[in-house]
């Protein structure tokens, strides 16, 4: 009876559910037309007025493309292009252009920066590499501390009043 009971109400919901129109529209038991405002007719493909244009060479540039440094100058400048306009600096401008030393430019600054970027590539090697030595061919000479010579050379930067980084550092040599 339990069974009967329980489909009986299971029924009468699924039939007062599919009165509700919320409902059925979130079960997709309804067609929804478009919206007769939203529907834009396009328009037909139409050919150009001048029916003599030349076909473009092959290889050749296109008329509406920049090149790189134009459109770089436009996105950071703004406005029209200026690559043949060069302006003047206000008084101001100058002023501080000659303070920050632009007039003092170094022409061969970029291959100077390439130059002391490969040398550091050693100074940029990761701190384990560094300490165990990975990646190297030669192994650096190691030098054994000679204690007794270090403590007399501590002892006398002491009495001297010198820093204790000061004086080369003794070693056994083998």
């Amino acid at each position: 009876m339990n069974r009967f009971a329980a489909l009986f109400v299971l029924m009468l919901g699924v039939t007062a559910l599919s009165a509700c129109e919320t409902a059925q529209e979130q079960l997709g038991l309804n067609k929804s037309a478009p919206d007769e405002f939203k529907v834009v007719k396009r328009a037909p493909l139409e050919l150009p007025p001048q029916y003599t244009l030349r076909p473009p060479s092959p290889g050749a540039p296109r008329p509406q493309e920049q090149a790189m440094v134009d459109q770089a100058r436009q996105t950071v400048f703004g406005g029209e292009d200026v690559s043949g306009q060069q302006t003047l600096p206000t008084t101001s401008e100058g002023v501080l252009l000659q303070q920050a030393g632009a007039a003092e430019i170094d022409p061969g600054i970029r291959s100077r920066v390439d130059k002391e970027s490969t040398e550091m590539v050693d100074e940029n090697q990761p701190v384990i590499d560094k300490l165990m030595n990975l990646g190297r061919d030669t192994q650096p000479p190691a030098k054994v501390l000679d204690a007794s010579g270090e403590a007399e050379r501590l002892q006398k930067n002491q009495e001297e009043g010198k820093p204790v980084t000061e004086g080369e550092t003794p070693s056994v040599e083998n």
